[in-house]
């Protein structure tokens, strides 16, 4: 495994960043689109149950996806991300108490199937990506994985994520990377997703479309005041910053 390919995992990386995060993206909903310069990103999603308790955080099944599109018509290979920083509703939570931990080393060199042997009992995710892989004077390959999400742990009040992928052309070989979720004091925001992006490819790979699934009971949120709320921030290759908010309604009992 190289850090260069771990790029690739940035979809789940975005997606599990936005689940732990707890951002309501409301199934029937449109899609939260961001156009900054020549790029474009498009995320959408859904939870259940929609009604939530007003005190009592009520175990949630989230499901998100979305796409980064070029609107440079002279170049529609998107470029790679090197960074993105996601802050959460201060009314959702993230707890894995209880499930079973995986370390990384387990997940090193394996295909999807040993992976789910080796660390099925941690298993809390799962979903499907699609990269571009663009080398000068050639056509973008197209990249594709499942997505697996295991439990890493709690250590020091953060919790973390692995995210696997496997890949047999024409990168071959397992991929790895973590997501880091603790808690913060920032207003409306109480949660905060970090995830620095290796470069895939020496920066010919860029991720196109993602979508995962986190299994109910993993995210849990409360609804005291008909809404939750979430902020990103995406730091693109060539400089590119994208940023936005999102606002989405809940129904709160009791």
């Amino acid at each position: 495994m190289t850090k260069r390919n771990s790029y690739l995992l940035v979809v789940a990386v975005l997606s599990v960043a936005v689940i732990a995060l707890g951002v309501g993206i409301a199934a029937a909903e449109k899609p939260v689109i961001t156009k900054v310069g020549e790029i474009e990103t498009e995320f959408n999603g859904g939870f259940s149950p929609k009604v939530l308790s007003k005190k009592k955080p009520t175990p949630i099944t989230f499901k998100i996806s979305g796409k980064i599109r070029s609107l440079d018509p002279a170049e529609r290979h998107p470029p790679a991300i090197k960074e993105f920083v996601l802050e959460g509703d201060k009314h959702a939570t993230i707890s894995v108490k209880g499930i079973p931990t995986c370390k990384e080393g387990k997940l090193e060199a394996t295909d999807t199937a040993a992976a789910k042997k080796a660390c099925g009992p941690a298993l809390i995710g799962s979903g499907k990506t699609e990269a571009g892989v663009k080398f000068p004077e050639q056509e973008e390959v197209p990249v594709h994985s499942d997505l697996l999400v295991f439990n890493g742990g709690v250590k020091g009040g953060v919790t973390t994520l692995f995210i696997h992928a496997y890949f047999s052309s024409p990168i071959n070989g397992a991929i790895v990377t973590t997501v880091k979720i603790k808690k913060v004091h920032h207003g409306r925001y109480g949660l905060e997703s970090i995830a620095s992006i290796p470069k895939l490819a020496n920066g010919a790979g860029s991720v196109k479309s993602f979508s995962l699934t986190l299994n109910k009971g993993i995210i849990s949120a409360t609804c005291p005041d008909g809404h939750l709320n979430a902020r990103g921030t995406a730091v693109f290759a060539n400089g590119t910053k994208a940023s936005g908010a999102v606002l989405r309604s809940c129904t709160g009992k009791g």
